[in-house]
């Protein structure tokens, strides 16, 4: 979406690049901020609940389309876990790590395959999150059968994640696409005041 306003208006590759950027590092520090914030609030279930590293990186492959979008998917958790191990409390865990870096990978790899419809139609952002959603839950479980060696255990804990995690993929559906409309007429308006 970012990048289609850009195309729309005389900005400077580097001006370009500094705007994807700080969005970029906007959105990664949302993801380290977030589920701590959702844990001091409601505990480690509230984070298997809310999903609030989701958030930041849907909206990411929506605003900046599939290259930075994944910038933000993969580093997202990362990033997470570097800062919260060194804090003492891994989020995510390690063993989780490789399976939330496939999952938002996927999820961000979506989204921003629809950065450009979402920028001519707005609306096009809840189909988006939805693909992505259903995509990168499916991805997740996949990779937990395989890092779980196809054992029948490791799917159902994956598919018990899943589930647990449903209201929030709900609310991010319907909350997202609201952001990224929103952002989207912001950016649309800055771009024309210059």
């Amino acid at each position: 979406m970012i990048e289609g306003v850009f195309n729309k208006s005389t900005y400077l590759r580097k001006a370009k690049i500094s705007v994807k950027a700080a969005v970029s590092a906007l959105l990664i520090a949302l993801a380290v901020v977030l589920p701590q914030t959702v844990h001091i609030a409601g505990g480690a279930a509230g984070g298997a609940k809310w999903l609030p590293m989701y958030l930041p990186v849907l909206i990411g492959g929506c605003l900046l389309g599939r290259k930075w979008g994944l910038g933000v998917g993969v580093l997202s958790p990362v990033v997470s876990f570097v800062i919260t191990a060194a804090a003492g409390n891994a989020m995510p865990a390690a063993e989780r790590l490789p399976l939330m870096i496939a999952e938002l990978t996927v999820f961000a790899a979506v989204t921003g395959s629809f950065s450009d419809k979402i920028a001519e139609t707005p609306a096009a952002a809840f189909p988006a999150v939805f693909i992505a959603q259903i995509t990168g839950r499916a991805v997740y479980v996949a990779v937990a059968a395989l890092f779980g060696g196809l054992t029948s255990s490791a799917v159902t804990a994956a598919l018990e994640t899943v589930r647990t995690g449903l209201i929030g993929l709900a609310v991010q559906a319907l909350l997202v696409p609201v952001i990224v409309v929103v952002s989207g007429k912001l950016i649309a308006a800055e771009s024309k005041r210059k």
